[in-house]
């Protein structure tokens, strides 16, 4: 048999599901890209709503996927993803599992290798996750299921071989939530410089003053709302990329100088990370993706000191830090990243701390270390 990591049935990708364009669907792009025959395992997949990237990998769903409606709104179906994730087995040597909440639960014949960007937020954080979204459907579906799922999440985690950890906060928060070890492995910066960048609408901003660049998934803890209010207050030109549930909300407290886009293209947004000042966010971010992508373009980043943003950020170096997610700490934060000189090429070098290269090392590193030990065990079974 061939010794190639990537050989069928070696090693397979599961996800929670492929539904939504965010970081997490980057790893699994990078995942994709590190072990090319890897099939897919997810809970639901939409083709539209998601990277057309995933058109060309073999995805394998569960018996959820039939239902239309929850691939387009896949928090409605909370109440079923613990059964769709307990139907799915998955067929290979290795699993390595991209997860917040739902696919370390799938059955593995072989190990099971789990990079965990934070255990589910919905259950152990959910007034972060839902905000003030507390009298939804989702929300009270929630609150019911909570005891039932929070003891299928914990055996779940059980069922690891290897636990990962996208950063050192989500590295203390699985001890703290599972009681298990796990080793940080940043996620990686999946920018592709040659891409063609394709210009974006912006002529209602001010050409004079220059934008920044706020990319988010539109959800409460993400706080978008505190750097809009931000920007309104200093009246620079600022540009938010993103969808969700708050959509409607931020849209209605954005001024003159803020523009909100959605849906864009790869091309379309490498073009804003190059021409923007700078990145913000004000997030409580268990990694934080974007600050490392804006630093390919050389590109400083104003951001929450919290979570993940420490483990990326070098303060004065590659960007600024606030200490708490309100509109005048961001403000002046601001402020003080215009008054600062900014090395563009030592901001490059650090984003290539957070190579994919190193990512697919390390996972492959691990890979042969099972297979090491497997073989030895075959040779000298224990007695």
């Amino acid at each position: 048999m061939s010794d190639s990591p990537d050989r069928p049935g070696h090693v397979a990708i599961a996800h929670d599901y492929l539904t939504q364009r965010g970081g997490a669907e980057k790893v699994v792009l990078a995942l994709q890209r590190a072990f090319p025959s890897a099939p897919i395992y997810t809970t639901l997949y939409e083709q539209d709503t998601t990277y057309p990237e995933f058109s060309e990998s073999r995805i394998i769903t569960s018996p959820l996927n039939a239902v239309s409606f929850f691939r387009r709104s896949h928090r409605l179906a909370l109440p079923f993803l613990a059964w769709a994730s307990g139907r799915i087995k998955v067929d290979a040597d290795h699993t390595i599992v991209s997860s917040s909440g739902w696919a370390h639960g799938f059955r593995t014949r072989g190990s099971k290798i789990v990079y965990c960007y934070s255990p589910a937020r919905w259950l152990y954080q959910p007034a972060a996750y839902l905000g003030a979204a507390t009298r939804t459907p989702a929300a009270l579906m929630l609150r019911v299921l909570s005891p039932f799922l929070k003891r299928w999440d914990r055996r779940a985690a059980g069922t690891a071989t290897k636990y990962f950890a996208i950063s050192t906060v989500v590295q203390q928060r699985i001890k703290d939530t599972y009681g298990l070890e796990s080793e940080v492995l940043p996620a990686p910066h999946t920018v592709d410089k040659s891409i063609a960048h394709e210009p974006v609408d912006l002529r209602q901003l001010s050409e004079s003053e220059g934008f920044y660049l706020c990319i988010s998934r539109l959800l409460p803890y993400k706080n978008v709302d505190v750097v809009i209010n931000a920007f309104n207050e200093l009246g620079l030109p600022l540009v938010v990329v993103g969808t969700g549930p708050e959509e409607r909300r931020l849209a209605g407290l954005a001024g003159d100088s803020v523009v909100m886009v959605k849906n864009l293209t790869d091309g379309q947004i490498q073009w804003l990370y190059a021409h923007c000042t700078a990145v913000v966010s004000s997030s409580y971010e268990d990694f934080g993706l974007t600050p490392i992508e804006g630093a390919t373009h050389g590109k400083p980043s104003v951001v929450l000191r919290w979570g993940g943003f420490l483990d990326t950020i070098v303060e004065g170096r590659t960007g600024v830090y606030f200490d708490e997610p309100t509109p005048s700490a961001v403000a002046e934060a601001v402020q003080t990243s215009r008054a600062s000189e900014w090395d563009e090429s030592a901001i490059r070098a650090h984003a290539d701390l957070f190579t994919e290269e190193h990512f697919a090392r390390r996972l492959r590193d691990e890979i042969a270390r099972l297979d090491g030990a497997s073989a030895s065990s075959r040779v000298h079974p224990a007695s």
